[in-house]
């Protein structure tokens, strides 16, 4: 395959974004910001305007979920990994267990493994592909799942372990889940995302929806006296959110953004409208995948199939990786493979800001160049 090949031009998508991070921004945000930007963008995140922005973001986001009575909405600088840290400060009060099952769930893992306060950390792992559950163990006061695995494509079901401790935790990561896949989060206690992926945004930000219980866990472990750093602090963290605030200086693009996504998901049916655009998607490139004589879907259980990344294997007559290189060179992006996963496959975002229609034309791109 060659970068020289042309596609024609009938046949290509209306935007050729399809990276799982940092992921397409709808062009009408980008507008908006420009538009507010004499009077928002180089101002003070300490004064009106941008703490309103800031406001605006945890109501949209307690909107968007129809948070349970209690639940707060905290917002930290740094992304998902920051929060990971902070976590192993801040809610897990001595031994967590991980379900791993990729390169994301993994860290979170060894992030805990690693923090010396902290005893051994248990792990549930499962080959990449499919994903591990959760299960009662003593001791155990923090349980640690992720609703979307990014680098394998796949999704889990979130529930609350059955006979664990009233006071545990139920930690999940939903980075590239939040927003484009259904969620109750009455059944989770610590819901983290970060706004690059299904809330059209750049990174360097985390957003939690926490229950009371994840409340008070933070709140105990500040009185204990444990030590930590200040931007890893989550106590800071709650105390400044409901400021509308940040600890540090935010990047103001990257709220302003996140509200534009959030809105377009509200004013549209909020989550059902949201997550039925990443379930459309899917449904196309998937069935496309199941049907082609040299594609299948990495995935093997369809109940497992994430609907926001999707992970599609070629057969040894396909280098996927000069097919995703030709792609690129007609402006279709970012459909490499996750790097450690080393399959000879396509990775293609379906978060809900990418038309759906998109992904029925990046099909049939694929064919073209087959």
């Amino acid at each position: 395959m060659s970068d020289t090949i042309r596609i024609p031009t009938d046949l290509l998508p209306s935007d050729g974004r399809f990276g799982c991070g940092p992921s397409k921004i709808r062009p009408e945000a980008v507008a908006a910001l420009a538009a507010a930007a004499p009077q928002y963008l180089g101002t003070s995140h300490r004064q009106p305007t941008v703490l309103f922005e800031v406001g605006a973001l945890r109501n949209n986001i307690a909107e968007l979920f129809s948070l349970p009575d209690g639940y707060e909405v905290l917002i930290g600088n740094g992304g998902s990994t920051y929060f990971w840290d902070a976590a192993t400060f801040g809610l897990i009060r001595e031994r967590s267990q991980h379900c791993v099952f990729g390169e994301f769930s993994s860290k979170f893992f060894a992030a805990s493994a690693a923090a010396p306060h902290l005893g051994e950390p248990s792990k549930v792992e499962a080959p990449a592909g499919t994903h591990s559950l959760p299960s009662a163990e003593d001791d155990i006061d923090v349980y640690a799942l992720t609703h979307n695995e990014t680098s394998t494509g796949v999704m889990m079901p979130l529930a609350r372990p059955s006979g664990i401790a009233d006071d545990a935790l139920v930690v999940v990561d939903a980075t590239s889940a939040a927003g484009g896949l259904p969620v109750d989060l009455a059944a989770v206690d610590v819901y983290y995302f970060a706004p690059q992926k299904c809330l059209a945004s750049d990174g360097g930000l985390w957003i939690a929806c926490c229950s009371p219980r994840a409340i008070e866990r933070i709140e105990a472990i500040r009185a204990s006296g444990r030590w930590q750093p200040a931007a890893l602090d989550l106590g800071i963290a709650l105390d400044n959110s409901r400021k509308d605030q940040t600890y540090n200086t935010p990047a103001l693009a990257t709220v302003f953004l996140a509200n534009q996504q959030l809105r377009w998901m509200l004013d549209n049916g909020g989550l059902a409208f949201s997550t039925g655009r990443s379930a459309q998607s899917a449904e196309i490139l998937y069935g496309w995948a199941d049907a082609h004589a040299s594609a299948t879907p990495f995935v093997a259980d369809p109940a497992e199939r994430s609907h926001v990344v999707a992970t599609i294997d070629f057969d040894d007559a396909v280098d996927a990786k000069a097919l995703a290189a030709t792609l690129r060179a007609n402006g279709i992006l970012d459909v490499e493979p996750y790097r450690k996963l080393g399959r000879n496959q396509l990775r293609v975002a379906m978060f809900p800001a990418i038309d759906p229609a998109d992904i029925e034309a990046l099909t049939r791109c694929i064919d073209y160049l087959l």
